[in-house]
């Protein structure tokens, strides 16, 4: 996989990525990996692609809160991998993470996604 080279004056993208379980989120920081379901692969090369950085926030579903957040490090390729157990995941790609850290919903109430009726982010 090819590193992303600097792009400048291009946008930022945020996604939020949801996980099933803690144990993926255990396995992305300690490999540095990350898959998704094809249905996300799309968006997620597309926003590699077109812009400067792309940053994952992580939250495992029913938590309550998030579990840090990384930079993709890598578009998505074809190779996949049997860490998470799951037929249903795409390729991997990199992520470099930032913070590995517990954060409540209730600290980012503030936050409000424009793109997504303007509710909370979580």
């Amino acid at each position: 996989c090819k590193s992303p080279s600097p792009r400048q004056n291009m946008p930022v993208r945020y996604f939020i990525m949801k996980s099933s379980n803690l144990q993926n989120i255990d396995i992305s920081q300690q490999k540095g990996i990350w898959s998704t379901t094809p249905s996300n692969e799309r968006k997620l090369n597309g926003a590699f692609w077109e812009s400067s950085v792309v940053y994952l926030i992580f939250s495992v579903q029913g938590s309550g809160c998030f579990q840090g957040f990384a930079r993709m490090g890598s578009a998505i390729g074809c190779e996949k991998s049997q860490d998470w157990g799951s037929a249903d995941f795409g390729g991997v790609f990199k992520v470099d993470w930032i913070r590995k850290e517990i954060i409540p919903f209730q600290f980012a109430h503030h936050l409000l996604n424009p793109w997504n009726d303007s509710k909370k982010v979580q």
